[in-house]
C-alpha cells in the first residue's frame, strides 16, 4: 500500500459519515505496497481501510468488490466492502475511484512455519470452492498477454544473463499456455497476489495453539485464472528460503497437503504445478522491474527487490517443483 492522492482529515471524515460509518477518530496513510493509496481510518463505530484506486478504473473494480463480499457471505475471511444507502459499494473520492472496507484483526506473519502454511492452504481452497458460484468476470489483468507486453518494456534494464532468462521464460510460458492439459486446468476467481503480507493470523490464541488465519486482503490483482497459478504464487512466497529462493519442502508439502484435503489435485495440475510455479515467479519478477525502472510519484513507496523473484525464477527452473519430490520427502535442491 502507498500513498499516492493526499486526502485531508475533513474530506475522509465527511466521506465516511456518507457512508453511516461513524464519527473519523483518527487516519494514517500506509507504505507497504505499490499500487493504490491506503489510509487506516478509526471513527468511533470501527476500525476501516480506505483505498484511493490508481490504475484499476471504475469499469473493472465493480469485479474486485463484489467478489470480496461474495466470499465474505460464503464464510472466507476476507474484508466487507462498505455500501451506501443505494446499496453500492464503488464510491469516488478526489475524482479517484473509492472502497472502503473493514480493517481485519490479527497480523501478518513474515517468518511462517509449515502450520502457518497448512492454515493459508485450506481457507485458499475453501476460497476457490466458493468462487465458483460468482458470475462476473474479469481477466487476470498480470496474466500472459501483460508479460507479452511488459517484457520488451524492461529488456533495456536488464542485463545480458537476465535478458537471456526472462525472455526464454516467457517464450516458454506461451508454449505452456498452448497445452491441452493447461487448457483443461481447473479455473475461476483467484487472488493472484496472496503473498505473506496480504494475509492475518490470530494474535490472541493460548501457547501451543495451531495457527489461526484471521484474514485474507488486498483483491486488487484478483481475475479468473487458473487455481493451480493461485497455488503456485502462494508456494513461491510461503515456502521458500528468501535469501536463496529455494523452496522449502516442509512448507511447500504442508501448503499443498491442506489445500488437497478440502480440494484434490487433478492429474493435469499436478503435471503442470512446476511449470506454474515458474510461471508465477516470472510474473512478479517482471511487475517488480516494471515498478523498479518505470516508478509513478507518491508521497508514500517502496518499491520491492526484483532480483528476489529473479532467484525464484532461477530456482523453479534448475529444481522443478514436483509434487513427487514433496510426497518423497526429496531434496527440493538436490
Amino acid at each position: 500500500m502507498a500513498v499516492y492522492t493526499e486526502v485531508s482529515f475533513d474530506e475522509a471524515s465527511t466521506f465516511l459519515q456518507s457512508l453511516s460509518l461513524g464519527s473519523l477518530q483518527n487516519m494514517e496513510g500506509c507504505s507497504g505496497g505499490i499500487e493504490n493509496t491506503n489510509y487506516f481510518v478509526t471513527t468511533d463505530q470501527a476500525p476501516y481501510v480506505l483505498t484511493l484506486f490508481e490504475r484499476l478504473t471504475a469499469e473493472q473494480l465493480p469485479f474486485y468488490l463484489r467478489l470480496m463480499k461474495h466470499l465474505a457471505v460464503h464464510g472466507i475471511p476476507v474484508p466487507d466492502p462498505a455500501a451506501n444507502r443505494d446499496g453500492d459499494v464503488l464510491h469516488a473520492v478526489n475524482g479517484k475511484p473509492a472502497a472502503v472496507v473493514n480493517r481485519l484483526k490479527g497480523k501478518s506473519e513474515l517468518k511462517p512455519t509449515a502450520a502457518h502454511c497448512s492454515a493459508l492452504g485450506e481457507v485458499l481452497a475453501r476460497m476457490h470452492q466458493a468462487g465458483r458460484s460468482f458470475d462476473m468476470q474479469q481477466p487476470n489483468l498480470r496474466g500472459l498477454n501483460w508479460w507479452n507486453e511488459t517484457v520488451p518494456v524492461v529488456l533495456p534494464f536488464l542485463d545480458s544473463a537476465q535478458a537471456a532468462l526472462i525472455q526464454s521464460e516467457l517464450a516458454y510460458q506461451n508454449h505452456v499456455a498452448t497445452l491441452s492439459a493447461y487448457g483443461a486446468l481447473p479455473r475461476g476467481p483467484i487472488h493472484a497476489d496472496l503473498f505473506r503480507d496480504n494475509a492475518m493470523f490470530a494474535t490472541d490464541l493460548p501457547e501451543g495453539a495451531a495457527p489461526q488465519l484471521t484474514g485474507i486482503f488486498d483483491f486488487y490483482f484478483a481475475g479468473v485464472d487458473t487455481w493451480l497459478f493461485d497455488i503456485a504464487v502462494c508456494l513461491n512466497d510461503w515456502c521458500v528460503d528468501l535469501p536463496t529462493g529455494q523452496a522449502d519442502a516442509d512448507r511447500s508439502r504442508a501448503l499443498l497437503c491442506a489445500y488437497e484435503s478440502v480440494r484434490p489435485l487433478t492429474a493435469h495440475e499436478r503435471t503442470l504445478l512446476p511449470a506454474l510455479a515458474r510461471a508465477g515467479a516470472l510474473r512478479f519478477w517482471l511487475s517488480r522491474l516494471w515498478d523498479l525502472h518505470l516508478p509513478r510519484e507518491a508521497a508514500m513507496l517502496q518499491p520491492h527487490d526484483p532480483t528476489h523473484f529473479e532467484r525464484v525464477l532461477r530456482e523453479r527452473v534448475a529444481h522443478p517443483l514436483t509434487l513427487a519430490a514433496l510426497q518423497t520427502n526429496e531434496s527440493l535442491t538436490a
